[in-house]
């Protein structure tokens, strides 16, 4: 299957500026920027790196861009008030980060680095106003989206700082074209403003044509929110923030509704593959054949094939899928690291553990998860005030409260 081909197959081309996709199938060099507003990514920024991953592997040259010098201002894409500055000592360690964690999603794939802070510290403000704003009309800058959001009925507003972000982008387009000869610059559809943006530049300081290719942003269908996000916050690329274990958890609990789109986007699985695996879990959803593929895929892309495997055998427990006699000790201390765990004496109180692994917040609400049916042992629902010999496993059990896994702990026999 030819690039293009898979890439509408994948439904990974939401707008463009060429004529015929099929112009993708002669490569060239394209760029793709990421922010450094933080010192890690989120999944919400994977499927925009595993779209320049895609195109790397088709032959074309990729520019993979961390910025330096916008992230200082902020992008004030998505964002429904002002960002809260960064120090330059804060994005500078954020680039270094950020740069690592490109270059395991890139493993095994060639890539220029690129940094905006380079051409933007030398740059003189009155030289920047001459020199790019006179190429921006106000009448098209005010019908971006993220300006009429902010300055409508209701809106937070905008800064002079912010709104001047989308010259910034546009000349980080104009600077890669000179140094590297990009002609394409890719991202999620919240940049196609500012994508356009560096398309008019280079056409205007260079008389070339370039061009800009946005992907729809990832969503949940369920629920309509933005993709990338838990009940507790966001998931993380960087395993000090999400553990390897959660963020294959997370993958494997998503919907089933979504998660044929998920191994398109998310996955280098095949097409036959992809349709394979899916036809299995719709003969037979309750084994979440799909989920499982996802997790392991995703997981070995961001941590490695040996975190996906250990991820993978961890959940296992998690779930109930395993009994806790098989788990190894490799495997019990990544449980140790991912729940709460507590020693206790046979015959010791479920109340008084519930409470030190805080999966209950006091006596009352621990008697209370007990009546309700709402406290299980090994996944089986209990009412019993004492631990027996039988509940445990090689002097291991999982307590959990509720049906949600991550509300588990380990216990073990003292």
């Amino acid at each position: 299957m030819k690039l293009n081909q898979d890439l509408v197959w994948r439904g990974l081309i939401k707008d463009n500026t060429f004529a015929d996709a099929s112009w993708l199938d002669k490569p060239q060099t394209f760029y793709h920027g990421v922010d450094a507003s933080s010192d890690s990514l989120t999944i919400g920024n994977l499927a925009a790196l595993l779209l320049a991953r895609r195109l790397s592997a088709a032959g074309w040259k990729a520019v993979l861009l961390v910025g330096g010098a916008t992230s200082l201002i902020g992008d004030p894409g998505g964002k429904v008030a002002e960002r809260k500055l960064k120090t330059p000592e804060e994005v500078s360690r954020n680039v270094e980060a950020i740069k690592k964690q490109v270059s395991q999603i890139f493993a095994g794939e060639s890539f220029i680095p690129a940094d905006n802070y380079d051409w933007f510290s030398g740059v003189k403000y009155l030289d920047f106003l001459r020199d790019i704003g006179k190429h921006y009309s106000m009448t098209e800058l005010m019908q971006r989206d993220f300006v009429t959001e902010r300055m409508g009925e209701g809106g937070s507003g905008i800064s002079y700082a912010e709104f001047s972000y989308s010259l910034i982008q546009g000349y980080d387009y104009w600077q890669l074209y000179k140094r590297h000869k990009v002609v394409l610059q890719i991202g999620g559809s919240d940049q196609w403003g500012n994508m356009l943006s560096g398309v008019a530049l280079v056409r205007k300081k260079e008389s070339a044509e370039v061009h800009a290719l946005s992907m729809a942003l990832v969503v949940n269908q369920e629920t309509g929110q933005k993709f990338g996000k838990s009940e507790e916050g966001a998931i993380w690329l960087d395993p000090k923030k999400t553990s390897p274990t959660q963020f294959y958890q997370f993958w494997i609990n998503v919907d089933d509704a979504d998660v044929e789109d998920y191994l398109k986007v998310f996955t280098f699985l095949p097409k036959a593959e992809i349709e394979r695996v899916s036809a299995e879990h719709k003969a037979s959803p309750a084994k979440r054949a799909a989920q499982k593929a996802l997790a392991e895929e995703v997981t070995k892309i961001v941590h490695g094939g040996d975190q996906s495997d250990t991820a993978g055998g961890v959940t296992k427990y998690l779930t109930g899928q395993a009994s806790l006699t098989e788990a190894n000790h490799e495997e019990l201390d990544e449980i140790r690291k991912e729940l709460p765990s507590a020693k206790v004496a046979a015959g010791s109180s479920v109340i008084d553990a519930l409470m030190e692994t805080e999966l209950a917040a006091s006596k009352s609400e621990a008697r209370r998860l007990l009546a309700s049916a709402a406290v299980y042992i090994n996944g089986q629902s209990t009412d019993q005030d004492n631990f027996k010999d039988g509940n445990f496993q090689n002097g291991r059990l999982l307590l959990r409260r509720g049906k949600a896994h991550k509300d588990s702990a380990l216990i073990e026999l003292k």
